[in-house]
């Protein structure tokens, strides 16, 4: 019979959206880099083992892309892919428990996330992702742990862990899936399983929820659904991911039902730790057996332990995972170090978000020269031919370094990857005047709203990705800023009335809302929720040429390129004294004297390791 005292602790480590980092290694800038990625974690696991008898290793998805190292081994014809996936293979020597998938797992398609699985010494769950015509992971599991308990007993228990994805997986990556997949709600899928769950005998069910933390409010196609997620009765704990961010902390301060000092949703234990092994989530729970039997959450405490700064040299990758990816590591060095061409300009995204920029006008140029050869002989070859980019690597979250930075010279593979981080493909889409407007007042929401005659105002939404800042090129147009977001970040229409985007000219023509135009741009684009606002539109052009790659051969076309710098938009003027200020990587102070860019005034270094400067608008 049970003992209504028995009482044991149960600790769980977490990992989230790696993204392929696994040395301490920058394979854009092929040098040493501060961010070590799993090999820095790697300590820090076998420590907080070392502390707790009873521990679990979980990862939260996003491991398989997110470096040049990720993009090699997910191309058969560039690398033997019937050895190990590196990624796998570190995983297997740290001894992981169990994993789920995220949404960049399926950036690749089916067959490389296959490959790469098939070598897992542990579990991958997806409670919501589903292959109607293959075989489907286990949508949950129950993982009997022996466990110790505070008087020095054995327990056998038994962890439900389930594991859940955003549903737009299909939306995002509809070129390389093709209705392979079939994906349900967050929420629906949960609250469909737990009940099994449970009548199968499970102790304790932890959620492993590639979502992260916003909306109160369920509804199918929620992405960061972990708060009505911890709402469902059966889930005693939620690990959660997606959204790059650490949980518990300031950046969910004031949402409801989320308790940053308790770090609990709805009450119950949740965390998030970070991104690119940036943070070993540590989740303690002490679980004690009622009279029925059931063990139940008491207390827990929640902890975010930083990784090392490997850069600065205080420690040393981990042998474990250095010995695993060592043989990747050279191959990934050999490949990024090709050479593909010269560029007689530097391309760098430090002033990407407040003026034109070479280095996304090059990328949209060889979208619209591919798009413009594969439309001929189609019905809308005839139409006006446009092209949307939006940059990566413009700092925010990802810290001070994170910006693109070629110099004039030769270039190599790794310059292209740094110029287009995602392994997306190639897309076009019909859009007519109105559509197009609205396109450019979605990008805009980056900005904040800008009183005229007030200095040093806040520039850039924190909360608005800057991926999501498309420039169209072969248009010309103005953003006012005096204006407010024509859209608010969820799509939604706050006031019809308002545009910020003013004087949109297309060969020196005003557009007008029932002109109709092809828009080059990539697959990810197509589903993402920017467009949303703009309806389903009519697709010109779906192809799985990489976006990568078709800028590969663009370049390799004439061997030396000019990077392009037209006039695309500005910054309507504004009164005199108006300004805002604007956060670039220390490397921009190289460029100030850019003739092309906007009056700046440099103010000095933020506390984080920016270059603040003055905007004068």
């Amino acid at each position: 019979m049970p003992r209504s005292d028995d009482t044991l602790h149960l600790r769980l480590l977490q990992t989230t959206d790696l993204h392929m980092r696994l040395l301490s290694y920058d394979y854009f800038a092929d040098r040493p880099a501060p961010q070590g990625g799993l090999a820095q974690l790697a300590p820090l696991i076998t420590e907080a083992r070392a502390e707790a008898a009873n521990c679990l290793l979980l990862d939260n998805g996003d491991f398989l892309q997110g470096t040049p190292m990720g993009d090699l081994f997910a191309d058969p014809s560039v690398i033997d892919s019937t050895g190990i996936h590196p990624m796998i293979a570190a995983m297997n020597a740290l001894g992981f428990d169990a994993a789920t998938l995220g949404n960049h797992e399926f950036n690749y398609g089916l067959p490389t996330l296959d490959r790469a699985l098939r070598d897992a010494a542990f579990p991958v769950v997806t409670g919501n992702i589903t292959r109607p015509g293959g075989p489907s992971l286990p949508p949950w599991m129950i993982l009997p742990l022996t466990a110790t308990d505070t008087a020095g007993r054995p327990h056998t228990l038994r962890i439900g862990l389930i594991g859940l994805a955003p549903p737009q997986i299909t939306a995002w990556d509809r070129a390389m899936l093709n209705g392979a997949i079939r994906m349900q709600g967050i929420c629906d899928a949960a609250r469909a399983h737990i009940p099994t769950m449970r009548a199968q005998g499970a102790d304790l069910i932890i959620a492993l929820a590639h979502t992260g933390i916003g909306d109160a409010r369920d509804r199918p196609d929620l992405e960061n659904a972990a708060v009505p997620l911890a709402a469902i009765d059966g889930i005693d704990a939620i690990l959660c991911g997606h959204q790059h961010q650490t949980f518990p902390g300031p950046r969910f301060q004031g949402l409801d039902h989320v308790d940053t000092r308790t770090s609990t949703i709805h009450g119950k234990p949740a965390m998030m730790p970070g991104f690119w092994g940036s943070h070993l989530g540590v989740m303690d729970l002490t679980l004690r057996r009622g009279a029925d039997g059931a063990w139940r959450i008491g207390d827990h405490t929640v902890a975010l332990r930083t990784a090392p700064d490997a850069a600065h040299g205080t420690v040393p990758d981990a042998p474990t995972v250095q010995r695993a990816v060592s043989a990747a590591h050279s191959a990934t060095l050999t490949h990024i170090r090709q050479p593909v061409g010269h560029t007689t300009a530097p391309l760098h995204s430090y002033f990407t978000l407040i003026a034109d920029d070479a280095a996304v006008q090059l990328v949209a140029e060889a979208q619209r020269t591919r798009t413009a050869e594969l439309l001929q002989g189609t019905p809308h070859a005839d139409l006006p031919l446009l092209s949307a980019a939006a940059p990566f690597k413009v700092g925010g979250q990802a810290g001070p370094d994170f910006y693109s930075n070629v110099p004039a010279g030769p270039l190599s593979r790794r310059n292209l990857a740094d110029l287009y981080l995602f392994p997306n493909t190639l897309q076009a889409v019909e859009v007519t005047g109105a559509q197009l407007h609205d396109w450019l007042e979605r990008a805009a929401g980056l900005y904040c709203q800008i009183t005229p005659g007030r200095p040093d105002q806040t520039l850039r939404n924190p909360d608005f990705p800057a991926y999501n800042f498309d420039v169209i090129c072969g248009l010309r147009y103005r953003i006012d800023l005096s204006q407010p977001p024509r859209f608010a970040i969820d799509g939604t229409l706050p006031d019809p009335a308002v545009h910020r985007v003013t004087d949109i000219t297309h060969d020196g023509r005003a557009i007008r809302p029932d002109d109709r135009f092809v828009v080059a741009t990539n697959s990810y684009r197509i589903g993402s929720s920017l467009m949303a606002p703009l309806g389903q539109l009519p697709v010109a052009l779906d192809t799985r040429e990489r976006i990568r790659d078709v800028l590969l051969r663009h370049i390799a076309r004439t061997g030396t390129i000019t990077p392009p710098r037209r006039p695309v938009w500005r910054f309507a003027a504004m009164p005199p004294g108006t300004s805002a200020l604007f956060d670039t990587g220390p490397g921009a102070a190289a460029y100030l004297d850019g003739p092309h860019l906007p009056p700046l005034e440099r103010l000095g270094p933020t506390p984080q390791g920016f270059m603040r400067l003055r905007l004068h608008l």
